[in-house]
């Protein structure tokens, strides 16, 4: 990673000067975000980081004494060409020469592995990691919400991948419950066996709606619930038309998430774990965990004091499971099957008390790896309406941003004819969706609006797609051979260089969002290199210049594109080629 290089380089003459070890000194050399005020220096090393008291201890006209005098025992050499010093801070600005050619042979040569290879990550150890996302329940909606997951958990999944890991990811359906009690008994009133085959999720879906209406009445319910113990005693009849209901949804789940570029390594769900939530169940009671309430429910006490001030139920009355017993078996099972180091689950914060009860379950029955499990939380989406109204499936999400994007490619005066506009319409909408839901952090909600997603310009998905597009328009107008002995020592230009100290920046983004899972710093990064690009191509142009500096500057560009796609694909957006 060039960037390493360049933070080794800079270490090791710091640590000469502070007797330090430079391994220690890496962490607290970061690069320069690029800014307003060009002609800023390329990597930072802050004081603060080195002094053994907390930095707030120190004032800052003192930090600032101490950067100036360490600032005067460091030399410029052949990879550090300027010394400064800014509040707390010691600035080194790179030989120009060397910053372009080393950023540039580094991007070019790792491809889709720039960044991931960085020494930042050297501590980190490889691991298996399940991820569990998505997880709609059958013949209900498949609300926004379950969008957020889907493309949350294909994000997390996408980043650890990327960085050495093995992951499995689960999708974990809601394919098991009550529900399903009324299901059965709303589908020998109402179903459609034709209807279940052609349009499962939308057949189901009404069915629910039908029985639910007609559920007021006692003898509905108890149809319902003789149903479901049937399902529950496996009754042939009972689990073959369930079968039915889960095998359909499942395959037109499959069509749907591959609109969406996500796949699954297992489809799992509460079904698998009826029986062995009773062994949960004996479990909790032989370690001494279960208690009777005098309702006849099951619980298990988890306050302080053991006064049942904040309690667990896990079993009903009658005996039947609840999705917390499944979700304690299912726990279990994963580190029985895949022996993980991480298990991440994505669901909206509503959930956050039922996985703070999990966690807390597992860890008295004496479970340790329950602190390496995760809840990763997501805020709630305000607004998401489609012409046809009220989002009741993702397919209509998808269906409504491709004809929005269609629309809005066919009345722009830049659109060129492209091969297949219909599939580009649906990767640049699904990199609209994408990028707004991304941009902020997780946990916190937002408005979801239309014609801000798809804007052109300014900070959207359709920017980045855009951008990509035109770069790449750029390498094939101008042969599209990759670029190799170029001499790019030329690229000296102000606009040159904010993207080349961008382009070097990007392994401590990958860094940040794979310590806190936030997808929110890759996407400012690429829409400010979306913006640099913007500006460059403006005023660094090919075409006119001389050979030299033509080829220096699609060196440039090919490296820009190479590493917005990169980021692009993390974030589960496929680039399009034109626009």
């Amino acid at each position: 990673m060039a960037a390493c290089a360049f933070r080794r380089s800079i270490a090791h003459q710091l640590s000469e000067v502070l007797d330090l070890a430079p391994e220690n000194l890496m962490k607290s050399i970061s690069a320069v975000p690029v800014s307003r005020k060009r002609h800023n220096a390329d990597f930072q090393f802050s004081i603060a980081s080195i002094e053994e008291g907390s930095s707030s201890d120190y004032i800052a006209q003192d930090l600032q004494l101490r950067a100036q005098k360490l600032a005067e025992k460091l030399k410029c050499d052949a990879v550090v060409s300027e010394i400064s010093t800014g509040p707390g801070t010691v600035n080194f600005t790179i030989n120009r020469e060397l910053l372009a050619k080393t950023v540039l042979q580094q991007v070019l040569k790792d491809g889709t592995r720039y960044g991931t290879k960085s020494e930042l990550f050297s501590t980190v150890p490889k691991q298996k990691a399940v991820v569990e996302f998505s997880s709609p329940n059958i013949a209900k909606k498949f609300h926004i919400g379950h969008l957020r997951s889907t493309i949350i958990g294909n994000f997390i999944a996408n980043l650890k991948v990327a960085l050495g890991h093995e992951v499995t990811r689960i999708n974990y359906l809601g394919d098991w419950g009550m529900q399903f009690g009324l299901l059965g008994v709303g589908f020998q009133r109402f179903g459609d066996k034709e209807k279940l085959k052609s349009s499962p999720l939308q057949h189901l879906f009404e069915v629910y709606v039908q029985i639910n209406k007609a559920a007021a009445d006692e003898n509905t319910k108890k149809l319902a619930k003789d149903f479901f113990k049937k399902l529950e005693e496996h009754d042939e009849q009972a689990l073959s038309l369930w079968k039915e209901f889960r095998d359909f949804s499942i395959k037109e789940y499959t069509r749907i998430y591959k609109r969406l570029g996500v796949h699954f390594d297992e489809y799992s769900g509460e079904s698998f774990y009826q029986e062995k939530s009773q062994e949960v169940l004996k479990m909790l009671e032989d370690k001494g965990l279960l208690q009777k309430t005098t309702k006849g429910t099951g619980v298990v006490d988890l306050s302080e004091k053991k006064d049942l001030s904040s309690l667990s139920t896990v079993i009903r009355s009658d005996g039947t499971s609840l999705y917390i017993t499944r979700d304690l078996a299912a726990a279990i099972d994963r580190m029985n099957k895949y022996n993980w180091d991480t298990m991440i689950y994505v669901t909206d914060r509503n959930q956050s008390s039922h996985f703070q009860h999990l966690f807390q379950i597992l860890k008295l029955m004496g479970y340790d790896w329950v602190g390496r499990c995760q809840h990763v939380s997501f805020g709630l989406v305000q607004g998401m309406k489609t012409r046809k109204g009220e989002v009741v499936f993702l397919e209509d999400v998808l269906d409504e941003v491709r004809s929005r994007m269609l629309e809005n490619m066919a009345s722009a005066k830049t659109t060129k004819e492209v091969e297949d506009p219909v599939e580009t319409a649906e990767k640049v909408g699904l990199a609209a969706l994408i990028i707004q839901d991304f941009r902020g952090l997780l946990s916190s909600d937002y408005q979801f609006s239309w014609d801000r997603a798809l804007q052109s310009r300014g900070d959207t998905g359709v920017f980045l797609q855009y951008t990509h597009a035109r770069l790449h328009s750029l390498e094939r107008m101008h042969g599209n051979e990759p670029v190799t002995d170029v001499n790019v020592a030329c690229l000296q230009e102000p606009d040159a260089i904010s993207i080349l100290q961008h382009l070097l920046r990007y392994d401590e983004v990958l860094y940040r969002s794979s310590q806190d899972l936030q997808p929110k710093h890759i996407v400012s990064y690429l829409l400010t290199l979306s913006h640099l690009a913007a500006v460059a191509h403006r005023t660094l142009p090919v075409k006119g210049s001389t050979p030299a500096l033509a080829q220096a500057r699609l060196c440039l560009f090919q490296a820009t594109r190479s590493v917005l796609a990169n980021g692009m694909k993390l974030l589960g957006i496929t680039p399009v080629t034109q626009m």
